[in-house]
């Protein structure tokens, strides 16, 4: 075997993920066993919804976790740079190639002709993708549109019949009709390629040698080996995981369960119990015991144990092993620290204290007037959110509709924050007023506490987005046709650009 080189490639676009650092630790693992690397290269070609705070939670949540890495953009290497961004002359050098040998072509298609291809394709039933209607241009003709600067992107070549076939270390041979594969863009019109593209030159100049990742990746795994082909490179092995699931046995989304790492950090789920529960999912250690260390279950670790049904992520059962720990790994000492670490965090507490001290006479008022900061989901019932004027729908209605505002905002600071309850509350008609009960009872547990809006700001979209579901499900909920209505209402509302 070579030298065993596995990474993990999280692009910097929302909150750092549980599915993120499941892949990674079973990558890390599976690296360490063999004496090889673990590598982290951050995949943001995606300009529009990447950032850097994006990107250092998601390193500073895996470090928390304690999965390290060999090399990475904070750590560099020999194979670097490591993020997605900085290597454009190596992909502008690889597509010229492609093209160059034919492999590749440009396509002038514009979005409408290939939405209205798409919606023929979907009303005949036939399979969605790309026609081919661009490859017929002449040399001159692609000449002459390139040279009058026509938009524009770059398409890959795929075979109209056959099969390809290839094995995964998991799933052994698989086989995927060339027909199901579409003609992938490589290059975008702006110029950055697309994952797919982006994912094959790294891998190749990083000297991956087994490409650990997610089932949703297996159908586009044929158009990865096909460009591997097309540069006469060596592919490496691949092996697809089962994806995470919640107890209904739907993939795991933030919709149903908290998915972000930070949630679980917040709400004072210790690393060491969190790490140990994700080794658990589909995974177990010969002897059978469910509590281990990374570096325990990086000794044992043997890919062929790893189970295909899908591993549930439960989080009474991660709670059962988080108690665990707790009880059983720490004395009372590191209890004492581990607590006074989570509780008592400076930079929090600096903004939470002139938010209670005009409004306390002695520092035993503060637990009953500030311990939501400290608490989990808010000890509340249909009752708490009793109201002259708002029924239980119009509250279920402004809490969904605030609930995805901030989920999209990029910001969370306290202005930004205010100014989307602003517009919402114009749009649904509240008063101000009456559109912030339903939301300090659901984040702090009361109709009248201190500022709401500092709170969410504080507490962080994580657990606010825990709370606000929590007050949606005791207010009756949301159903699937009121969910598809509120949709269309929400999309609207951004589109007015309020």
């Amino acid at each position: 075997m070579h030298n065993v080189r596995t990474r993990i490639a999280p692009s910097p676009t929302g909150d750092p993920h549980v599915g993120t650092a499941y892949i990674a630790l079973f990558n890390r693992c599976f690296a360490k066993q063999h004496g090889g690397e673990f590598i982290l290269r951050i995949e943001d070609t995606d300009q529009a919804r990447s950032t850097e705070k994006s990107e250092q939670d998601i390193l500073a949540a895996l470090r928390w976790l304690g999965l390290s890495w060999n090399e990475g953009p904070d750590v560099g290497g020999q194979f670097g740079p490591y993020r997605q961004s900085e290597r454009s002359e190596l992909y502008q050098e690889q597509i010229k190639h492609l093209l160059e040998t034919g492999h590749a072509f440009h396509c002038f298609c514009s979005a409408q002709r290939l939405t209205e291809l798409r919606n023929q394709q979907m009303a005949e039933k036939a399979p969605v993708g790309y026609d081919g209607h661009c490859l017929g241009l002449s040399q001159s003709e692609i000449a002459d549109r390139l040279a009058a600067g026509e938009e524009h992107v770059i398409r890959m070549r795929v075979p109209s019949e056959g099969d390809c076939q290839f094995h995964d270390m998991l799933r052994g041979d698989i086989s995927i009709a060339w027909q199901q594969v579409d003609m992938q863009v490589l290059m975008k019109s702006d110029g950055l390629p697309t994952y797919h593209f982006a994912n094959v030159v790294d891998d190749h100049f990083m000297q991956i040698s087994h490409v650990i990742r997610g089932e949703e990746w297996i159908n586009s795994t044929p158009k990865h080996l096909l460009l591997y082909q097309y540069f006469g490179w060596e592919a490496p092995n691949y092996c697809h995981m089962p994806l995470l699931r919640n107890p209904d046995k739907s993939k795991l989304s933030k919709r149903k369960n908290p998915t972000s790492i930070n949630y679980y950090r917040d709400m004072g789920y210790l690393p060491e119990a969190l790490v140990n529960y994700l080794g658990m999912m589909g995974w177990t250690m010969p002897d059978g015991r469910e509590m281990f260390s990374v570096q325990e279950m990086t000794e044992h670790f043997d890919l062929m144990r790893v189970s295909l049904g899908g591993p549930v992520f439960d989080v009474e059962k991660l709670d059962w092993l988080n108690g665990k720990y707790i009880r059983e790994t720490l004395s009372d000492e590191a209890f004492m620290q581990q607590f006074a670490q989570w509780a008592f965090q400076p930079e929090k507490m600096q903004r939470i204290v002139p938010l209670i001290r005009d409004r306390i006479e002695r520092f035993s008022d503060i637990s009953p007037l500030a311990g939501f900061f400290l608490s989990g989901l808010p000890e509340i019932t249909e009752h708490s959110f009793v109201h002259k004027q708002l029924s239980n729908e119009q509250m279920c209605k402004s809490l969904q509709l605030t609930l995805w505002q901030l989920e999209n905002s990029r910001a969370f600071d306290r202005d930004t924050i205010e100014q989307h309850c602003v517009a919402l509350a114009a749009h649904l008609d509240m008063k101000i007023r009456d559109f912030l009960f339903p939301l300090f009872v659901a984040v702090t547990g009361k109709p009248v506490s201190t500022s709401v809006i500092d709170a969410i700001s504080i507490i962080g979209l994580d657990v606010t987005r825990a709370r606000l579901r929590h007050a949606i499900t005791i207010l009756g909920g949301v159903s699937k046709k009121q969910a598809k209505a509120l949709e269309k209402e929400f999309q609207d509302f951004q589109q007015s650009g309020d």
